[in-house]
């Protein structure tokens, strides 16, 4: 799961998403892909962290710099995340990457018609073809046209694709 960038809560507790009313937590909750609600607003329990390993989860950002807002980033940056995590794939290998955040997204992949959902990887530089690409929504509070359960809806469509073929 890739976000955009830390907000200063975030970074100031040192766990994903964690600025409370952002609705990623509940949101994968909903959709069965966490073994519970996770309140991340202190940092990371170390069952939390233990519950996401073996899920299979990892959780990492386009852009390392916190921002109150995601629309303070420069496209260079986002851009230039766009290339680490190509990077990051290529050498992890993970079946699926969730990038939360469609405006993000087009900027990083320099795919200004790209929609939400599964992706075309075929048209991405560098991107390994057996890995799976999806773009979700951004679970801010400042994405006024998700909430939580609309949100969980699209995470399990994304949680699904990616489990093995033996398992779904």
């Amino acid at each position: 799961m890739v976000g955009i960038n830390p907000s200063p809560w975030t970074a100031a507790v040192n766990a994903p998403f964690a600025r409370p009313g952002n609705r990623f937590w509940p949101s994968l909750a909903a959709a069965g892909v966490t073994d519970g609600a996770v309140d991340a607003s202190r940092g990371l329990s170390e069952s939390d962290e233990r519950m996401l390993a073996e899920q299979g989860i990892g959780i990492t950002n386009l852009v390392a710099r916190p921002t109150a807002r995601a629309d303070e980033l420069t496209r260079a940056e986002l851009r230039a995340g766009g290339l680490r995590l190509r990077e990051r794939v290529r050498a992890l290998r993970p079946r699926v990457v969730a990038i939360v955040g469609i405006t993000a997204y087009r900027a990083a992949f320099d795919a200004p018609r790209a929609r939400m959902g599964l992706q075309d990887v075929s048209a991405l530089d560098s991107w390994p073809a057996e890995v799976s690409l999806w773009v979700v929504p951004n679970p801010s509070g400042l994405n006024a046209h998700e909430t939580a359960g609309t949100l969980a809806e699209k995470w399990h469509e994304v949680w699904t694709a990616s489990a093995p073929a033996d398992d779904r």
